[in-house]
């Protein structure tokens, strides 16, 4: 699985992010919905400024860039200028690169095609004059906003937007993704290893590549135990058997639990939060018992979320839930 030079084969020491980004529109798997909607656009020449809004690795970005390449084909890139708002907040970049990419002269096109990710961390002066930049440029310059949160966007923006709320993507749309990559660079993909990169993913098309890059390097095949191990992520199983055995009463045995995945698995706590939030409705309990397990879940995210030790504020979960059941 090697070449002479020591490097993996088949284009391995390629990020395979964007090795294997969609180059079309048609090539983006998991939002069928909103990439025909963002063809029919382009097929009638009439885009509008357009704001995605959804968490990472979904797609957002991807679409942006197949839209440019589909306008503009080989010139998509002089055509196609892309700022991420998280590092150049201020009003200056507003004023200054964007308005003179909208100034600068671009030949045959109408227009020319200005992305801005992140959108959602522009300062509220930014964003005033964004929306300012955006009426005055909008006979020659279309704007793609990207966010995680639509609500940190002003409304004025909004209104001039098409907005597109991209969904974490379904179980399916990773396996065929993942798949195929496998395929072109000659990977032993097992069943349980799509469905462990699927699980460890939960819905981000780049985490789940990246896990299958990095499981790809440890050796012939990858399977679940590889993908788990890579992603320092705990089996489903594992997170359940641990709330459940607090659930029955048993403190120490689920604290216990709780310090493999911690210590000797060297897993976040805030990761341990997420999984057992996703696996809360798998548990042998009844719906009072999941409900008031989704108020102590919420209680122990929000205080490591301020700062709170991560295993101390675990443990006082599950101290609780074991202490109500004996009670």
């Amino acid at each position: 699985m090697s070449d002479a030079e020591g490097q993996p084969a088949g284009g391995r020491q390629d990020v395979w992010t964007e090795k294997y980004r969609p180059r079309t529109l048609e090539e983006i798997v998991g939002q069928e919905g909103i990439t025909e909607r963002l063809q029919s656009y382009i097929a009638r020449d009439d885009l509008p400024n357009l704001l995605f809004a959804g968490e990472a690795g979904i797609g957002k970005t991807t679409a942006a860039t197949a839209i440019a390449r589909e306008i503009y084909g080989d010139d998509w890139e002089q055509n196609f200028l892309e700022l991420n708002a998280s590092d150049q907040r201020g009003i200056d970049v507003v004023r200054g690169r964007i308005k003179e990419f909208a100034r600068s002269s671009f030949g045959e096109y109408d227009y020319r095609v200005i992305f801005l990710d992140e959108a959602d961390a522009l300062t509220s002066d930014a964003q005033s004059a964004l929306r300012r930049t955006m009426e005055q440029f909008s006979s020659n310059t279309r704007f793609i906003l990207s966010c995680n949160y639509s609500s940190q966007i002003i409304d004025p923006i909004q209104s001039r937007c098409a907005v597109f709320r991209f969904a974490p993507l379904g179980d399916d749309a990773v396996e065929k993704q993942v798949r195929k990559i496998a395929a072109e660079e000659g990977i032993d993909l097992t069943q349980d290893g799509v469905d462990a990169l699927a699980y460890a993913a939960d819905g981000d098309m780049r985490k789940a590549i990246n896990a299958l890059q990095a499981a790809a390097v440890m050796g012939e095949t990858v399977d679940e135990e590889t993908v788990f191990k890579i992603t320092s992520t705990a089996r489903p199983e594992e997170v359940e058997e641990m709330i459940q055995t607090a659930i029955d009463g048993d403190f120490v045995a689920a604290r216990s639990k709780l310090r493999e995945l911690l210590v000797d698995k060297g897993i976040a706590g805030g990761d341990v939060i997420d999984q057992l939030h996703r696996s809360v409705w798998d548990l042998d309990i009844d719906d009072d018992a999941a409900v008031h397990l989704m108020d102590r879940v919420g209680e122990a995210d929000y205080r490591i979320t301020e700062g709170a030790n991560e295993r101390v504020q675990l443990e006082a979960m599950l101290a609780s839930l074991a202490l109500e059941t004996g009670e």
